[in-house]
């Protein structure tokens, strides 16, 4: 059984929650919500977690000061790609698994990540996704699959033909990779888009074209996959954890 270790993106400002705490420290349910996501990287017997931190981040790591966490720092902040670059000192003679996470996706299962594990190392993939269905897709990227049921592509919702429009199946952004193929692809992702910056996603389509396993385990519910950006959102989470407990 391959090893398992975490990283967290916890980095953002969190512009549209009208403060300027980290987004990660915002209180659910009396906690800074990064907790629940280092919560859930403990419940997998995560190897080794790693904060991404960069907005303020001194107040991160005073709040995660007691949590078994190691921190990688984000200075300037140049996209999610990036991000998880800095983080290559912490896993320099690592084989195992690398799963990504969001310090602003705070109500993800154990239950669901562990799924996703299991479908990562029972297809051999290089890249695993979660995704999630959704009624009204729209805005969302598009899952591709191939006659096996891995993944052929995401298609941005602006892209999509007519057909493809129609699917149901969504990225929500959270991964898990091979280590060592995740680092030597983020070395040569490129910054060619209108922020400059450097994508995550983009070392998807480099595994494909490489003739990769790319695998997706669909979360039984969208609502653990939500991230939360705005007051009103964190407001929701809040009731789905109350509906939980």
């Amino acid at each position: 059984m391959s090893t398992l270790s975490t990283v967290i993106m916890a980095a953002g400002k969190g512009t549209r929650m009208k403060s300027d705490l980290p987004k990660v420290l915002h209180p659910l349910n009396g906690r800074a919500m990064v907790h629940y996501v280092i919560d859930v990287a403990e419940q997998l017997n995560s190897e080794k977690i790693v904060l991404i931190v960069g907005h303020k981040r001194e107040l991160v790591k005073e709040e995660c000061k007691e949590r078994p966490v190691d921190f990688a720092v984000q200075d300037p902040q140049l996209g999610t790609g990036h991000a998880v670059q800095q983080t290559e000192p912490f896993f320099r003679d690592y084989e195992g698994d690398i799963l990504v996470l969001s310090g602003d996706v705070p109500l993800l299962t154990a239950h669901t990540l562990r799924e996703m594990v299991e479908g990562h190392h029972n297809s051999g993939a290089t890249a695993t996704l979660l995704t999630a269905r959704l009624e009204d897709p729209s805005g969302y990227g598009r899952i591709i699959r191939d006659d096996r049921g891995h993944v052929e592509a995401i298609v941005e919702h602006k892209d999509a033909n007519a057909e493809q429009l129609k699917i149901d199946e969504i990225n929500v952004g959270i991964y898990m990779f091979k280590a060592r193929a995740l680092f030597d692809a983020l070395k040569r992702v490129k910054n060619d888009n209108a922020q400059g910056e450097y994508y995550l996603p983009d070392v998807i389509p480099m595994f494909l074209a490489e003739g990769k396993t790319v695998n997706a385990v669909v979360a039984k519910s969208f609502d653990e996959t939500r991230g939360i950006n705005t007051i009103e959102q964190l407001k929701e989470a809040e009731a789905i954890l109350n509906k939980r407990s």
